[in-house]
């Protein structure tokens, strides 16, 4: 049987990337965490964390952390429902979201589940098409993925779409694509990406140009917020999702460089395959939700 005191220390370790860190969070000194974590890998015979900084799981390690997270959401479950009324603590989700969606559709797609229960979300960021990462290595419960095929033990949920489009402020567009898009001036002119593992705007440049320029001059800016309003500032041009830009399409302080190319972004819901009734519960209502609000 394992402990699942030592499966705690080596979570929250994990989970809040570092020893003393778990060691605040569990009210046990630095030392007594690294002793159950010591002693979970002895009793496994398996490394379970790397000690890098952050810690970092191994493989065996994050095979534990999936087994713990599902344990812990099913024991949470069965205390609800035997005894109901008799805490006031907070429930903890961990999710996996993209920066997009939490900055445009994802706060009121679970407003109603976060006002009618008891819990709290721990939302792991990174774009959408990483967020599948977390659920794989047994981070989070559940996450918003552009993977369109369920993992082993997973179930999916199609939400609905993100139409992206490449924008500019008309001073800008009329001084660095005068002759409007093409392979030379995207080389010139200053495009604004939100990471490096962001590829949107090279979809665009494959679907317009028929080509992607080996390199262009970019800003990196891992913001959603900033992210438009850098590009509404005129100081570059970069792809925006339609519940972002509309307003300032509307208004004519952006315009679309590519009207013909642009990228549509599907997004799907994974979670784990757990009788959980509070898994149930926030699948149904953020389901039902996103796929209102992004018009399906």
């Amino acid at each position: 049987m394992l402990d699942y005191k030592l499966l705690e220390a080596l979570a929250v370790v994990v989970q809040e990337g570092g020893f003393d860190k778990a060691a605040r969070i569990l009210h046990l000194t630095q030392s007594a965490v690294s002793q159950r974590v010591k002693l979970l890998e002895e009793q496994t015979g398996q490394v379970l964390l790397a000690r890098t900084t952050p810690p970092r799981a191994t493989p065996a390690g994050r095979l534990m952390l999936k087994h713990y997270l599902q344990v812990k959401r099913l024991e949470d479950d069965l205390v609800g429902s035997l005894i109901p009324a008799s805490s006031e603590d907070f429930v903890s989700i961990p999710l996996g979201i993209n920066a997009d969606s939490l900055a445009t559709w994802f706060i009121d797609a679970v407003r109603q589940f976060l006002e009618q229960e008891q819990v709290v979300l721990d939302l792991r960021v990174a774009d959408q098409e990483q967020t599948h990462r977390f659920l794989r290595d047994g981070e989070v419960l559940g996450c918003v993925s552009t993977q369109d095929q369920p993992m082993q033990g997973c179930r999916i949920a199609h939400l609905g779409g993100m139409d992206y489009r490449l924008l500019a402020t008309p001073v800008f567009a009329s001084r660095w694509f005068p002759d409007g898009l093409n392979i030379e001036s995207v080389r010139r002119a200053p495009a604004l990406i939100f990471g490096r593992e962001d590829d949107l705007h090279n979809k665009v440049f494959r679907k317009a140009l028929g080509e992607v320029p080996a390199t262009i001059p970019s800003h990196y800016l891992p913001s959603s917020e900033k992210f438009a309003e850098f590009i509404a500032s005129g100081l570059a041009y970069g792809m925006l999702p339609d519940q972002q830009s509309a307003t300032l399409i509307n208004s004519g302080q952006l315009i679309d460089l590519a009207p013909r190319s642009h990228i549509r972004v599907e997004l799907y819901w994974h979670c784990w395959n757990l009788k959980s009734q509070l898994l149930e519960d926030l699948t149904h209502i953020l389901v039902s939700q996103a796929q209102m609000l992004l018009g399906i």
